[in-house]
């Protein structure tokens, strides 16, 4: 398994208009694309992304703790944020707020191409070092913890990190998926076949080809193809 980078964090939720509408009016963010099924939104089609799937409410946090954005300027980006947002400094360089439906987002200045790219994705996890050991077999490299000190894995200079704690198994969980960029999807099929994971889904669409297997504690992650005639912007 060999993911390129870190595409998008797919998000099941019941309004999924006032999340989009806040990451275009105050994160940077604009609409990729929209269908009946799903709004994505991001600063660069061919960087990291949300994914917000239209689902029957209300949802549980479950496994996602927050997804945390790259900025170049914290200070910028927190003025574009506007005032009247609640916003928490565990650390300097970064700050979290909470969103709509349990979604709670960061920002984290660091060096980036892109402003509001994916950073990291924090997840609750019962045995956080195990399980950034298990996403080393879905092809993620170990780094060491970041400022958190979390345990983490990282996929073309992004992160995922595992936190202590209970993610349960909610019936409508948050996180729909994690989605990783890949050369071929045919050859993650394969591999992922070959290493015994469990395949959810095979999803052959306008402008992508995916793989979808099961992680630890019942995280799905995507291994996504974009086609030669990935057009969005």
């Amino acid at each position: 398994m060999r993911p390129e980078t870190l595409d998008h964090v797919a998000l099941w939720v019941a309004d999924r208009d006032p999340i989009a509408d806040f990451l275009t009016e105050r994160v940077g963010m604009h609409v990729v694309d929209r269908t009946d099924a799903f709004t994505l939104v991001g600063s660069d089609a061919r960087r990291g992304k949300l994914t917000l799937f239209a689902a029957e409410g209300p949802r549980e946090q479950g496994a996602l703790k927050h997804v945390a954005l790259r900025v170049s300027s914290l200070e910028r980006a927190e003025r574009e944020l506007r005032d009247g947002l609640a916003v928490e400094r565990p650390r300097d360089g970064e700050i979290y707020f909470g969103v709509s439906e349990g979604l709670r987002l960061g920002l984290v200045e660091a060096p980036t191409e892109v402003d509001y790219d994916l950073d990291h994705v924090a997840l609750w996890s019962a045995t956080p070092e195990e399980t950034a050991e298990s996403y080393e077999q879905l092809g993620f490299v170990p780094v060491e913890p970041g400022p958190s000190e979390a345990p983490r894995v990282e996929a073309g200079g992004a992160f995922v990190e595992f936190h202590r704690g209970e993610p349960g198994d909610p019936e409508r969980p948050l996180l729909n998926h994690l989605a990783v960029k890949v050369e071929s999807a045919d050859e993650h099929i394969a591999e992922a076949q070959e290493l015994g994971l469990e395949i959810d889904n095979i999803v052959d669409a306008a402008n992508t080809y995916a793989v979808f297997v099961w992680g630890p504690e019942r995280v799905r992650v995507e291994y996504v193809e974009h086609k030669p005639e990935f057009s969005l912007t």
